[in-house]
Parts: C-alpha cells; structure tokens; sequence
C-alpha cells in the first residue's frame, strides 16, 4: 500500500535487461530521450520524468511541480505516470532510452547503482546535508550519496480510539515498551477482535529486530548479522504474540493488507505507516484512530523503520544538468510541503520538521521516529533473498526463529560475498 513509497523489490538490473529486451518496442522506454554516452548533460532538455503514483492527486501534484519549474527555467518537463514503475525503468534502460528523472526505491536502487546505471549527483544538490541520515544512508552505494530521497515515511502504532476505550484503556495505557505492548493485545482481543496485527514480511517484522538491540546488514552491506541472540530473541516475541492469539497476520483476517484488517475493525491496533492515512480517508472514513510511535524494547531502544524513493537519474543521461536542476526543485522544502499538503507524504528535509508538524499534527508520531529510524532492507543483489526472507517470516507462528535466521545468514552472506 505503499505505492509513493515502494518497498517492493524489482529484479537485479542485469536479469532486467535480458528478460525485458525483447519487449522495449512495446514503448516501456522513452523514444529518443536521454541516453547518448556523453558525460557532459545539457539544460536544454525536454526531461521526460517517470513516477509511480498513488493516484490521481498524486500526479496531478508532480505535473503542476513539474509546469512550475518549466516555467521558471525554459526548461520543458514531461511527467508519466507509470503503470508498473519497476518494470518500465528496466525496459528504458534495456531499450537504451530511460527517463532522464525516475522515482527509485531502496531495493532497485542498490541493483542500478551496482551496475553503474545511476548518475551519483545526490552531493551536487542544494544543501545534502539537509537530508536525514536514514535516507541519505538508503541511497548510498559504496560510500556515495547518490540519488536525493523525495518524501518518506516511518512506522507508527495505530489505535482504534473506540476499541480503547471500550476495553477500559486511557491515554496513560498507551504503550511504550515490550510488555506494555502485549498487555494491551491482550486487553483488546475479543471474540471477533485481535489485539494487534503486522504485515507479515520483512517491513512489517524487523522493527522488533532493532527494538531488541539487533541488526540485519552493516551499514556499508558487507556484513550480515541474521542470527543474533538478539534476532533469535525478537522473533520469538513476535511468534508468541501469534502463539497467544493477540497479534494475527492480515491474511488470517480476511484482509489483503494490515489497514485493511485494522480498518474493517478486525484488529484493534496495527503498526502502520503513513500511508494509512489516505487508505483510511478513502475506504474507512468513519473510523476515529490515532498514531503514537512505536514502543521501545527491553532494554529502552527505540526504533522504527524507514520507507522512501529517491529521484533517479541515469548515468548516460544527456540532460544531467537540467535533471538535478529539475530535482533541486522538486525535493526544495517549500515544494516537499506542497506535495505533503496535496498526498500526505513526509518530506526528506529536516529543515521542514517544524512546519512539516504543525501541518499535520496528527502524524507528528511518524516523524518522531525520525531520530532513531533504520533503513528498510535492501542489498545489491539481494531481490530474491529479501523474496525468501519475506515467505519464511510469513510462517514464523509454526517457524522456529534460530532456524529460520540461521538460514537467512547463510543465504544473505552469500549474495554479499557475489557482491565483492
């Protein structure tokens, strides 16, 4: 449901480029666009941009940026609305012709950068240093900043503020650790209610991880450190949890997805990002819910994870000037507060927190976790490992979680040691 966002993973780019070739006359490209070898780029353009959208605010959004810097800069700017953004950026580049401006999400993007795709232009924008720690960390490869993170979001705890209070719960039940977590599951789990419920991959799981102390791959993805005690210890919580009947998988709910379930009232609370405001509004709109960050684990630490795009651009582009002038618009403070005033995104810039808060008051808790967020897993590579990881954490209430870690170090280090 994170379609401004993605998490998804797309296949590694060399696959993509044999896979897809064959079908680049089907148009997934941009006929006579950007892709001569020159290393200079031009700032005569036209910047032909490709977005994933969440919908029609959303590109409406993007088009009238983009019809405001045309204006400003001479420059003519044409946005596409993709209808599977990952497949058709593999097909520009395996036509030769990719859009000179992409959206690019953390897995995809350390696939390109790998291969030498992307233009590493993130340090020419206006102030980098402005651009929180976690996102600038999601789009380095090799110690390079390369692409600038265009909105974002984290992970917060939505209640059902009727479930609450039916259960006899006040403001000062709201929990803030492990255990208090697990009380008030149980608290909430009724007849036709569960307590909690998570997405029941890798995005909706790992969170616990760090909350325990732990960690999946170092910062620099030379490293994988799966099966941790701490690991081992933060699934375990999360299968008892299962074990007890107070936290359910959407798919043992009726549901699609975790705001689906937490939205139909099949669960009391859920652990959710902001997208689900939006879901909420559209699907659920007589639903009273509120948002607090996430609790800390046993020993205090807290954490949450991050989910972002960057604006990709193409290393062979003839247009790099006028694309990171295009950028350096788009991703400026005043344009990010627009966007998240017309489809609810949280800006990259922390030069914005404060206006960014007043704004909406209501997801103030999403980037509370700012601070303390870790990146979402992504490795150069790495697509059907993640894939892997995702399908045995899906049956973690039969798993046993040393086992399946164990497995997941095996297989993660190996797709590290391709990487070198």
């Amino acid at each position: 449901m994170k379609s401004t966002l993605g998490r998804g993973a797309a296949a590694g780019l060399g696959a993509a480029i044999l896979a897809l070739t064959a079908a680049c006359s089907s148009g997934g490209g941009f006929g006579g666009s950007s892709s001569t070898s020159g290393s200079g780029g031009s700032d005569s353009g036209p910047l032909n941009v490709l977005i994933g959208s969440s919908g029609a605010a959303e590109t409406s959004a993007v088009q009238a940026a983009a019809a405001a810097f045309a204006k400003q800069s001479g420059i003519k700017v044409n946005v596409v609305a993709a209808q599977n953004l990952q497949q058709q950026v593999s097909q520009g580049f395996a036509a030769g012709q990719p859009a000179d401006v992409f959206y690019l999400d953390t897995s995809s993007f350390q696939n390109y950068a790998k291969t030498g795709a992307l233009y590493a232009y993130a340090d020419k924008a206006s102030d980098p240093g402005d651009f929180y720690p976690t996102l600038k960390q999601s789009f380095s490869y090799d110690g390079k900043f390369y692409c600038v993170p265009k909105d974002w979001s984290t992970l917060g705890l939505a209640i059902n503020t009727a479930d609450w209070s039916a259960a006899g719960l006040t403001p000062a039940d709201v929990p803030t650790n492990w255990d208090q977590l697990e009380a008030v599951a149980k608290k909430l789990t009724t007849g036709g209610r569960v307590g909690l419920t998570i997405a029941s991959d890798h995005a909706g799981i790992d969170e616990f991880i760090y909350q325990n102390g732990g960690s999946l791959l170092s910062a620099d993805k030379k490293t994988a450190s799966f099966d941790s005690p701490q690991n081992v210890a933060a699934l375990n919580y999360v299968k008892k949890l299962l074990s007890d009947g107070v936290l359910k998988f959407p798919s043992a709910l009726n549901a699609g997805w975790n705001g689906e379930a937490f939205g139909k009232n099949a669960a009391a609370m859920t652990i959710v990002g902001n997208w689900i405001d939006g879901a909420m509004k559209s699907d659920y709109p007589n639903v009273k819910y509120q948002v607090y960050p996430l609790p800390a684990g046993p020993s205090g630490t807290k954490a949450t994870l991050s989910f972002t795009n960057c604006w990709g651009i193409p290393a062979k582009s003839s247009h790099k000037d006028a694309a990171v002038k295009l950028v350096d618009f788009l991703a400026s403070g005043t344009q990010q507060m627009a966007f998240a005033k017309a489809f609810g995104v949280m800006p990259s810039r922390e030069s914005v927190k404060d206006q960014w808060t007043a704004a909406f008051p209501a997801d103030a808790a999403f980037l509370a976790g700012a601070a303390y967020a870790q990146p979402d897993l992504a490795l150069a590579g790495g697509t059907q490992t993640i894939s892997d990881y995702d399908s045995k954490l899906a049956q973690l209430a039969t798993a046993d979680p040393a086992a399946l870690l164990s497995a997941e170090q095996k297989n993660f280090q190996a797709v590290i040691q391709q990487n070198q």
